[in-house]
């Protein structure tokens, strides 16, 4: 993990690139961020567009930080191109699942490349499930699998709960989208990783019953 391939640049450059813009410009800011109203009027490009700019440099850094270290284990074991798909295909998800939960806020509005960033990490996990993550806070190997299924619980309950200005429904999404797209692009897994594949989706299932029950 770690190496930085061409199109992860590419990414990060955007994505520093269009947020700076959005620093110093807020009707740029104003016009690109994602807003259920807006994009209700037809203004899709949103759902794009906000995930390549941030609130503010600490949420860039996370972002880009998190993308630098997981990025080449999908892009080593899929390819470029597959990359991409997870990539922009989990940060629409993530905004679409946004804007399920929010449909009826017309002023909800957020930013940030999280989903899309959510759903590479959900990616390598599936491909990579032995893989352990260092977290800040804790100083002992975590396996990806256990965060992975821990922080879509926890998205859950943020969503629940609204727990602090954060889009937990936007990485749950992305979360789902690296998922889906992944298991699609790799049929392969459901031979070598089923038991994982199942895990995961525990808590994927446990969102929509909840949905489906009204407590969403």
């Amino acid at each position: 993990m770690g190496n930085l391939s061409a199109v992860t640049i590419i990414i990060i450059a955007a994505n520093i690139i269009i947020s700076y813009k959005g620093f110093s410009d807020y009707s740029f800011f104003d016009k690109y961020k994602f807003q259920v109203g807006a994009v209700q009027r037809g203004e899709q490009i949103r759902l794009f567009s906000s995930g390549f700019l941030h609130a503010d440099n600490a949420h860039l850094f996370f972002n880009m930080f998190t993308l630098y270290f997981f990025a080449d284990v999908v892009i080593t074991l899929l390819s470029t191109m597959q990359f991409l798909i997870i990539y922009l295909g989990s940060l629409l998800l993530g905004s679409l699942l946004s804007l399920y939960f929010h449909k009826n806020e017309y002023h909800y509005s957020a930013v940030g490349a999280s989903g899309a960033v959510m759903g590479v990490i959900y990616s390598a996990i599936l491909l990579q499930p032995g893989m352990s993550l260092y977290m800040f806070f804790i100083p002992i190997p975590i396996p990806a699998y256990i965060f992975g299924i821990g922080y879509l619980l926890y998205s859950i309950y943020g969503m629940k709960n609204r727990i602090g200005n954060i889009g937990h429904d936007a990485h749950f999404g992305g979360a789902i989208g690296g998922y889906l797209i992944t298991l699609i692009l790799s049929p392969w897994l459901f031979k070598t990783n089923l038991l994982m594949i199942g895990l995961l989706a525990i808590p994927i299932l446990i969102l929509f019953v909840l949905r489906r029950m009204g407590k969403m």
